[in-house]
């Protein structure tokens, strides 16, 4: 389906849902996905059909720094249970835009650049369209609190695209802000499958451990700790089994032949 079509579609649906109170609409998805700009032009649709539409912006509901990044600053947990301060959400936005409600709403309470704690409120009419979007706006008690739930998805490796197109610049470039990504990312999949955390990379034997620059591989060994890793496992360059602990993002991952014996192996490790 053509997209403006697909937004004239829900725009539509959303301005003939009459609750006696402002329809609270959460647009939820994994980071990446296009949410922002989803519910940018969903708000143009509506406001372009003659619908009244308010859209609240995440970023002004981030929990301060000293708590956002407690568990460290790239941590998947962390970024869980502490960026946004989601009962602020509740208790300022929803719940005064819901049945009984004050309709007088908080439109920011945290400034993201100065990380200044503010309180921004405007009052809403009763037939308008509350638009937020956010990650995790489905999680406990905050469902019960939406009356519609938009849910974007796409592969991942488009939100990836995004999310690095996004994030480049505050990353330090794309190279840095594409590692970064993959790094959080393949960390976080392969420990959901295997249901245990994952504490050692082993790099494979590609890039940028096989041509690449020493700076480019150091970019590599430096975000690793930030990510949650205790040590790294890479390529040998040369055959060796000698392992410096003093490196513990360095060691070499140990080769094994296919078909070598027990015996054989041991040997090596002792030699």
């Amino acid at each position: 389906m053509d997209r403006e079509v697909l937004l004239d579609r829900i725009a539509a649906h959303l301005a003939h849902r009459r609750l006696g109170h402002p329809l609270r609409v959460g647009i939820d998805g994994p980071s990446g996905v296009g949410k922002t700009t989803f519910a940018i032009e969903l708000a143009a649709a509506m406001r372009a059909a003659g619908h009244p539409v308010i859209r609240i912006d995440s970023d002004g509901f981030h929990h301060l720094r000293a708590v956002r990044y407690r568990q460290g600053r790239a941590s998947a947990r962390g970024y869980y249970e502490d960026a946004y301060d989601l009962d602020a959400v509740r208790d300022l936005v929803l719940v005064p835009l819901g049945p009984g409600g004050s309709r007088r709403y908080a439109t920011k309470v945290h400034d993201l650049a100065s990380d200044a704690v503010v309180r921004e409120e405007a009052d809403a009419t009763t037939d308008a369209v509350v638009l937020l979007d956010a990650t995790f706006l489905q999680r406990g008690d905050l469902r019960e609190h939406w009356d519609e739930v938009l849910y974007l998805d796409a592969p991942a490796s488009v939100a990836q695209a995004r999310g690095v197109a996004r994030d480049a610049a505050a990353l330090g470039g794309t190279e840095a802000a594409q590692a970064a990504y993959e790094l959080r990312f393949s960390r976080s999949i392969l420990a959901h499958s295997v249901h245990r955390a994952v504490q050692f990379l082993a790099y494979p034997s590609g890039e940028p451990f096989r041509s690449e620059t020493l700076a480019a591989q150091q970019r590599i060994l430096a975000l690793l700790p930030q990510y949650g890793y205790v040590g790294a496992l890479l390529d040998p360059v040369y055959p060796s089994t000698l392992q410096d602990a003093q490196r513990p993002y360095q060691l070499q991952r140990v080769r094994v032949s296919p078909g070598e014996s027990p015996a054989t192996f041991a040997a090596g490790l002792e030699s």
